[in-house]
């Protein structure tokens, strides 16, 4: 997300940057998150918008195709502890395609930007591996925001980001994952954007629930830091923040529910510098470079998710 308002006066001639979208977790994003059934890698937000090495991986015969189909609701739209639909529902879908390890796939999403695009797409291609125990999947994923709206010198934000993931099942309950993404233009500000995180998923027992339900808790932190921008956008970084989640799926056949909190450390002014959200408000404390007006956003506090989703494999 690019703040529009330091080149175009209707913007309310504010200083900003832009949001570099990399991956929600578990809205990862909608499209390929809000499909997806929570996993300690889906809750990473890295790869194909959420989905799971573990969940694609399993025994796909190297001579046949193999499908996914996965569509759903939010009440929110969170990606990496920042909201992407200014705190309202969002919808989204996935389509995958997988020969063996190799894969390629599609997502949309509704969004709410300060572009104004008309939704979010991304197209990502990759393989997934297994290697000993760990499934690891080595992707790049393109992410497109068609019908924005791009007063004075922005270009859009669409950009490429590359992602190295892994997961791994210990005993039949736990799960962890851990990876990493780059973008070199991330949100096509000219900086370049880099993210780790690491998830751990605990399934409870069958014994203990009722007949085709399965129930898991998830949780996942991430890091994300940042280039310097363009000259244009004011040639300074991004903020650097940390970003954490919590929560709960229930899974009954192809129906999906998952409750869960995320929140991140970033200050309400460092918020709107992250995501230029257009209906920030002042009476923060300013600073001359990144933030001269003391703006301030609620786009990266805490939140709670509700999210309804059907997949189909």
């Amino acid at each position: 997300m690019i703040d529009l308002r330091r080149h175009e006066t209707s913007f309310r001639g504010a200083s900003g940057a832009l949001f570099a979208a990399l991956a929600g977790l578990w809205l990862a994003p909608m499209t390929g998150g809000l499909a997806l059934a929570q996993s300690p890698a889906g809750a990473l937000g890295l790869g194909n918008r959420g989905w799971s090495a573990a969940d694609t991986t399993h025994a796909t015969p190297a001579d046949e195709l193999e499908f996914s189909a996965r569509a759903g609701l939010a009440s929110d739209y969170i990606y990496r502890g920042t909201t992407l639909s200014d705190h309202g529902p969002a919808a989204g879908a996935a389509f995958e395609t997988r020969w063996g390890p190799l894969y390629a796939g599609t997502t949309v999403a509704t969004v709410k930007l300060p572009t104004q695009p008309a939704a979010e797409l991304t197209f990502a291609a990759g393989v997934r591996p297994q290697i000993a125990t760990i499934d690891f999947d080595l992707g790049a994923t393109y992410f497109a925001y068609p019908g924005e709206r791009l007063p004075g010198e922005t270009n859009g934000i669409n950009y490429w980001e590359i992602v190295v993931r892994g997961d791994r099942r210990i005993g039949d309950q736990f799960r962890v994952a851990g990876g990493y993404a780059y973008s070199p233009n991330v949100s096509n500000t000219g900086a370049w954007s880099q993210y780790v995180a690491a998830g751990i998923g605990f399934d409870v027992p069958e014994r203990f629930l009722l007949k085709n339900l399965t129930v898991s808790f998830t949780t996942a932190a991430g890091y994300s830091w940042f280039g310097d921008q363009t000259s244009q956008l004011g040639g300074f970084p991004l903020p650097a923040y940390l970003n954490w989640q919590a929560g709960v799926t229930f899974t009954h056949k192809a129906l999906n529910l998952d409750l869960r909190y995320y929140d991140t450390n970033l200050s309400k002014e460092n918020c709107f510098v992250f995501t230029g959200d257009p209906n920030a408000r002042p009476g923060g404390r300013a600073n001359p470079i990144t933030n001269p007006d003391g703006l301030v956003s609620n786009w990266c506090g805490a939140t709670f998710v509700a999210k309804v989703w059907f997949a189909f494999n």
